[in-house]
Parts: structure tokens; sequence; C-alpha cells
């Protein structure tokens, strides 16, 4: 044990080691699939043994679960920057902020494909779906709350548009189904759902 890890209380000891796991787990992950990483491989690459990963998390589906959290956190970080707190927020600016990030983020084939590999696990295993339901509900949150920052006023004056959570579900709903066929064929573009988000933008700037 490396002499500034054997200075660290037990609780920071676990906390280093988690973290560490969750860093290798999600570039294995992420590089070469989940069906394909073995836990003995990311225990290996991470420097601890099968052990250290079993007693900080269940199975193969909770690291999976936490290299997603990971990821989701920094999602939602990088919308919430769309529209930082203090001051206004030109409701035109924000959006050509979001259009860039699903831009980015629609064209990130393992990121996608690990979400899909994961939701696979959904089928015979309720806790991987209670977590893709909780993980997508957060997204949702967080571009929703970002919707009323930015469009308030014009989002309680229209009812044809729905709720600031109406249009965050359709936007997530557009994203995951452009990237799951996006997985499987980069030639289906973004660009047609990007164009009606920024024609709706206007018409809510506009009232």
């Amino acid at each position: 044990m490396p002499p500034e890890t054997a200075r660290m209380s037990r609780s920071d000891r676990r906390a280093k080691t988690v973290a560490d796991l969750v860093t290798t787990a999600r570039t294995a992950f992420l590089r070469d699939g989940y069906a394909a990483t073995s836990l003995d491989a990311i225990a290996e690459a991470a420097g601890y043994s099968k052990g250290a990963v079993y007693s900080n998390f269940k199975d193969k589906p909770t690291l999976c679960r936490a290299v997603l959290v990971d990821i989701h956190d920094e999602k939602m970080a990088e919308i919430a920057d769309l529209a930082p707190g203090d001051g206004e927020m030109d409701p035109i600016r924000f959006v050509d902020g979001l259009a860039d990030w699903l831009r980015r983020s629609l064209g990130d084939m393992e990121w996608t494909m690990l979400e899909f590999e994961y939701a696979a696990l959904a089928r015979n295993n309720p806790d991987v779906k209670e977590s893709i339901a909780t993980l997508r509900y957060e997204i949702s949150e967080t571009i929703a709350a970002q919707l009323t920052r930015v469009f308030g006023d014009s989002l309680a004056l229209s009812d044809e548009f729905g709720t600031s959570h109406d249009i965050a579900d359709l936007i997530l709903s557009t994203g995951i189904g452009l990237s799951v066929q996006r997985a499987i064929d980069p030639r289906v573009s973004v660009e047609p759902a990007i164009g009606i988000l920024t024609a709706a933008a206007a018409l809510l700037h506009a009232m």
C-alpha cells in the first residue's frame, strides 16, 4: 500500500477504492462494452483484488450503474452550465447551446451502446429497470429546470407547448431514440430534430 494511502482513514481509503474502480470500469465498459468486460479485468486494471470489487459493488450491473451515474452527473452539469443561475439568459443562445450539447451527446456512440447494453439487463432485473427510470428522471428534471429558468413566463402562458416537464420529456425521448438509431446507423441526422427545437424556441421567445 502506498504511504499516502496508508495515512488515509478507512472511509477515505474506501472512497478512493470506489472512485478508482468506477474510473477503470468506465474506461473498460466504454471501450470494450459491458458484456465483454469482466470484473476480474476491471480489478486487475485498477490494481485491486476481485474481492475489493465485490466488497463495494454487489455485482456487475451495480458497478455499471455507478459508471452511468458518473456519466450522467457530467451530462447534467453540462446542461446546468447552459443557463447559469446568475443573470438573465437569452433563450436563443440557450437553445443554440442545447443544440450543440445534443449533437455531441447523440454522437457519443460508446456511451449510447453502454446505455443500450445496460437497458437490456432490465428485462429480468427489476433493480436495473428502476435504476434506468431514476437516471432518466434526473436528466429530465435538469432539462425542465433549465427550460423553466429560460422560458418561465412564456411556458406559463402557453398551453400548446405543455409544461417544462412535458417538453423536457419530449427532448429526452427524442434524444434517446436518435441515439439508438445513430448507434446502429451514424448516417441518421440529428439536424431535423434540432431544427424543430430551434423553431419552437423562437416561437416561445416571441410570445
